[in-house]
């Protein structure tokens, strides 16, 4: 039976998912459509699909300080709203610089939604549960992009993307009420409010809070920026198609599928592996375990393999992704639990987001001046290194890092 705090977590996390719906059709439907868009080169369309992703960069600290006068309610319907806003006008509005307008304005939207939903979590979890409710959050609001790239693409095909968009925003339109009925309407206390006022000068001062934004950086970078962005071309460097029960599949194919499978299997992996970390040794153990499954997938991937095999290393460390993405995500949590909240998860989103925006230019950098293995393997030996760094302050250092700071961040994040 659901507890009052899953069950808040549960509904926040579906309502960004519905939200997510109409961004997550664009990527399968602007690079195929992008001429009906009134779109005049394929430039404009990589431009569309990164930019709500840069404009996170300087919203993140104003959304952060808009949560620290105005009510997580609020703040949701705001996102909310932008997102009906921008779902309906990627059916109806056409033209680059209109469409550049909207897909900010989903970028500020995003923004309300992700820091709403973390600071739902810190306000309803405590150490017994605050890694399963981030893994319940992360792997259910994933499913919007499940959802928005698998059905979006189809009905797009059906039915038309105005259709499609109508469907979705109208989806995003009836989540209004849950925002209204669930998500609460208090706000930020006084002394939390006064407290975060010294945001860029106290933040860091927080025992933990550097080893883990440096690790959440790397972790988005490598996973939603090198990986995703990297995948299909890599997969059409080795295999470049397949036949499947005598069916051509492209490598484009199979990289939608693999990430799909990763979108089905999470709100299912994604709460055990926070809950595994709430328990027992604490998340360190797991984290480190994760760093190094990663560098060694990332290893391994560039070899020559049996098809089969090296989709089965590639599935690995897409599963070792998910348990990374909720370790440092339930870390960040463990920061900002005790003071500075907003502060702290406004600052984890920029650096998750700098990241995740600096991960697909690396890595091309990197392959045209080397190759795709080569890319690979530097990626694989940076998750190594930070691995190595978490063993040594396991080992060395925890005591001088995070000293006695009440029982949360040193039972759990010293460990």
């Amino acid at each position: 039976m659901k507890t009052e705090a899953e069950k808040s977590v549960t509904v926040i996390a579906l309502i960004t998912a519905v939200c997510m719906l109409g961004d997550a059709m664009m990527y399968i439907v602007l690079p195929v459509y992008w001429k009906s868009f009134g779109l005049t080169s394929l430039w404009q369309v990589g431009v569309l699909l990164s930019v709500n992703r840069f404009v996170r960069l300087p919203f993140n600290p104003v959304v952060g300080w808009l949560y620290q006068r105005i009510s997580k309610r609020t703040g949701m319907l705001i996102a909310v709203i932008l997102a009906i806003i921008t779902t309906f006008s990627y059916g109806y509005l056409d033209g680059f610089w209109v469409l550049f307008l909207m897909r900010c304005l989903w970028g500020i939207s995003w923004a309300f939604l992700r820091l709403g939903g973390f600071l739902t979590i810190l306000d309803v979890a405590d150490e017994q549960n605050r890694g399963f409710l981030i893994g319940k959050y992360n792997g259910l609001f994933g499913l919007g992009a499940l959802v928005g790239m698998l059905a979006g693409g189809t009905l797009a095909d059906l039915i038309g993307v105005q259709w499609v968009a109508f469907i979705f925003a109208f989806a995003a339109l009836l989540s209004v009420p849950f925002v209204v009925s669930y998500v609460p309407a208090a706000s930020v206390n006084e002394k939390e409010v006064k407290s975060n006022l010294g945001f860029f000068k106290q933040v860091w001062k927080q025992r933990g809070m550097i080893p883990v934004m440096i690790t959440g950086m790397i972790m988005s970078m490598v996973f939603f920026g090198v990986l995703m962005s990297t995948l299909s071309h890599m997969i059409n460097d080795k295999y470049e198609s397949l036949s499947l029960f005598g069916i051509i599949v492209g490598s484009a194919t199979i990289a939608g599928i693999i990430q799909a499978i990763r979108f089905i299997w999470d709100p299912f992996l994604a709460p055990r592996f926070g809950k595994l970390s709430d328990k027992g040794v604490g998340r360190t153990p797991f984290l480190i375990l994760a760093l190094f499954l990663g560098a060694a997938g990332f290893v391994i991937l560039p070899f020559d393999l049996p098809f089969f095999i090296w989709v089965i290393v590639l599935l690995c460390l897409q599963l070792t992704s998910t348990m990374m993405i909720t370790l440092t995500d339930s870390l960040a949590t463990d920061v900002a639990s005790n003071s500075y909240k907003v502060a702290i998860i406004t600052t984890y989103t920029v650096v998750v987001d700098i990241g995740a925006a600096i991960g697909p230019s690396f890595g091309y950098m990197l392959s045209d001046m080397f190759n795709m293995s080569v890319l690979y393997w530097v990626t694989g030996a940076l998750l190594f290194c930070l691995g190595v760094f978490w063993v040594t302050k396991r080992i060395f250092f925890d005591n001088r890092f995070f000293g006695n700071q009440g029982k949360g961040i040193s039972k759990e994040i010293s460990r």
